[in-house]
């Protein structure tokens, strides 16, 4: 039973960390995208926030702001970058992008194999592959 009752523990505790970790990337993400929208200062604290692990209170002494006042900026920028995503969907589309462009990848190096003799085929699906790794630069 204790084994038992441990293993349910640690599923739980697994399923949050995953969450948590879940949000961290999408936030990361999204300021990756859309942090220069952000005002100066907001982005400053959510970059020391979230980039270089301030605390609240660190944060706070910084910029002469309260522990609550810092983690409402946080949370504001959060939401405005969550905002920019529901609006412009540029996130949303460069992962849609990146998929198609593996896919894109993988049909040229299948046709090469089985049409590798013919070397001017070869030559434009090389092509078509040197373009498609600019791109994904």
């Amino acid at each position: 039973m204790t084994a038992i009752f441990f293993y349910v523990i640690l599923e739980v505790v697994w399923k949050v960390e995953k969450q948590m970790l879940d949000k961290i990337w999408e936030i990361s993400i999204l300021y990756d995208f859309y942090g220069e929208l952000l005002a100066d200062k907001q982005r400053e604290i959510f970059r020391l926030y979230h980039e270089d692990n301030y605390s609240l209170a660190e944060i706070g002494t910084e910029f002469n702001m309260t522990r609550q006042g810092v983690h409402e900026a946080v949370k504001r920028s959060e939401e405005k970058l969550q905002i920019y995503e529901k609006k412009l969907n540029l996130v949303s589309k460069f992962s849609k992008t990146q998929v198609a462009l593996a896919a894109i990848d993988r049909t040229i190096r299948t046709l090469i194999k089985e049409f590798g003799e013919n070397k001017e085929l070869k030559a434009k699906l090389l092509d078509i592959k040197k373009i498609i790794g600019e791109l994904d630069q």
